[in-house]
């Protein structure tokens, strides 16, 4: 069944229930509607808010939200108001988006204080993994990575085999025969003693604003509870896909370091790192699996490539930031 985010009636609702949270002073717009949430846009006597709300399969977005704001306020959005049990919330404007303040590689600066604040957020919330979990944050910690994969390579429906952007036939069995690597991987990353914690696993330039000089995370309904160098995957390989910078070249290794400093020992976790970008590039392609099966059939054809994406990345190899 596809979301009630055009429903007449439905909109009704959630209007009806944002004018009972906020004064709002003019037209309410709504210019985002996705498979998985729909925003609305109200300005407000407080100034412009937002409307979000969140399709079932990541209902636990307005709940995560909350709870890092109360732990670190100036990193995440501010709830103004939130109904978790329709996954709706309510939010103040984030102020500028990074993708509009960043065009070229002179700007990846912004990345750098954006990867250490948000690592910042990452080890402060380590200590609350079962909280998260009983948030609903999805529980993909390394242990089970490999019997995830192992059971993604069952569905050839969804690897596209032979297909165009699918895999082929060799790549699908190059990954049977690689299961063993994903498994050592996983054992030398876990050996490293990294705790695991909240990981956005979606952390791009789309996702973060620029607020008062802060730097601010949006959009949390692809978290997981996971290792947190698996954030670097998306992140790098979008900078340089964006930036036009050279994986594994010099800026990116800036933004690895900058990210790795609140960890400490930057240079001794910088080949932890390599490991992790592969079992990310793996894990990321699980949570492209997991928005497929999640959506409408007619909706498949539209998203489906990206889940043999990650698997072709993961044979490919590469230095960090490679995306393509």
């Amino acid at each position: 069944m596809p979301p009630p985010w055009t429903d007449p009636r439905w909109k009704a609702e959630a209007e009806r229930w944002i004018r009972d949270h906020a004064e709002v002073t003019g037209e309410i717009e709504q210019p985002h509607i996705e498979p998985w949430s729909t925003v609305m846009r109200l300005p407000s006597a407080e100034g412009d808010l937002w409307f979000k709300a969140v399709a079932a399969f990541a209902a636990f977005e307005p709940r995560l939200t909350a709870h890092l704001a109360q732990v670190m306020p100036d990193r995440v959005p501010e709830v103004v108001a939130a109904d978790f049990e329709r996954a709706w919330m309510l939010m103040r404007d984030g102020g500028r988006r990074l993708r509009e303040v960043m065009t070229s590689a002179a700007d990846a600066h912004h990345w750098e204080r954006v990867l250490a604040r948000y690592a910042e957020l990452q080890i402060a919330v380590t200590p609350q993994v079962d909280e998260l979990l009983e948030l609903g944050v999805r529980d993909q910690r390394l242990a089970g990575l490999p019997a995830r994969v192992e059971r993604l390579l069952e569905n050839r429906e969804r690897l596209m085999i032979d297909e165009p952007e699918g895999l082929t036939s060799a790549q699908y069995e190059e990954l049977r025969e690689r299961l063993p690597e994903v498994r050592s991987l996983v054992d030398r990353l876990a050996a490293e003693g990294i705790p695991e914690t909240i990981q956005h696993d979606d952390l791009h330039d789309g996702q973060v604003f620029i607020r008062n000089g802060d730097y601010v995370v949006f959009d949390w309904g692809d978290a997981v509870v996971s290792h947190p160098f698996h954030t670097l995957t998306v992140t790098l390989r979008a900078a340089a896909w964006r930036l036009g910078l050279e994986p594994g070249g010099p800026e990116i290794i800036r933004l690895r370091d900058a990210y790795l400093e609140p960890f400490g020992r930057p240079d001794q976790l910088a080949p932890v790192v390599e490991i992790a970008y592969r079992t990310g590039t793996l894990s990321r392609a699980l949570a492209w699996h997991r928005l497929v099966a999640a959506l409408p059939p007619e909706e498949h054809a539209d998203y489906g490539e990206a889940v043999p994406y990650g698997l072709q990345r993961f044979l490919q190899g590469g230095p960090i930031g490679t995306w393509e």
